[in-house]
């Protein structure tokens, strides 16, 4: 059983990697947009976007991870405040913690990527190029151990995760 966090910008691949690497291991995937999205369809109103989602879902993770399941979280997680949550229910929890940073190292693939999901988009909650950029000057660099993964570079890479998280 672990804990794993999927993080790294919009579009670069954290959700396709996660529902593959889910299916394989396998684990419960739960996706912090997903939530995020949910709740602002029916109009919850937050003070500090996206905060409740976390929450939701670091609640949904427990209680997975009390029945003996794997969980993977996927998430930006740009800040220490929110992986913070992720490491605090792993030592909780006393259940390993692997962390896998998705990044797209090639910035014309990953604007590529991001428009063509914010041209399709169901929702407002999509963020467009400019709002990528955003992020990533918010985005905070990861300290401690990971594996990083270039969905740019690497082929195939859900056997490499799946050792990892093994």
């Amino acid at each position: 059983m672990v804990l794993a966090v999927f993080a790294g910008l919009p579009g670069v691949g954290k959700s396709t990697l996660a529902a593959a690497v889910g299916a394989e291991l396998p684990a419960v995937v739960l996706a912090v947009d997903t939530v995020d999205f949910t709740l602002q369809r029916h109009g919850v109103q937050e003070t500090r976007p996206g905060h409740a989602a976390y929450a939701v879902v670091a609640a949904l993770a427990e209680e997975q991870l009390k029945i003996g399941h794997s969980v993977i979280i996927d998430a930006v997680n740009p800040v220490k405040a929110a992986r913070e949550v992720w490491a605090e229910l792993a030592e909780r929890l006393k259940v390993p913690l692997r962390v896998v940073e998705v990044v797209c190292g090639d910035d014309a693939e990953h604007r590529r990527r991001v428009e063509a999901r914010f041209a399709v988009r169901d929702h407002d909650g999509v963020p467009d190029w400019v709002r990528v950029l955003e992020r990533q000057a918010e985005y905070e660099p990861y300290p401690g151990p990971r594996l990083v993964v270039d969905t740019f570079l690497a082929k195939e890479p859900v056997p490499q995760i799946v050792a990892y998280l093994s």
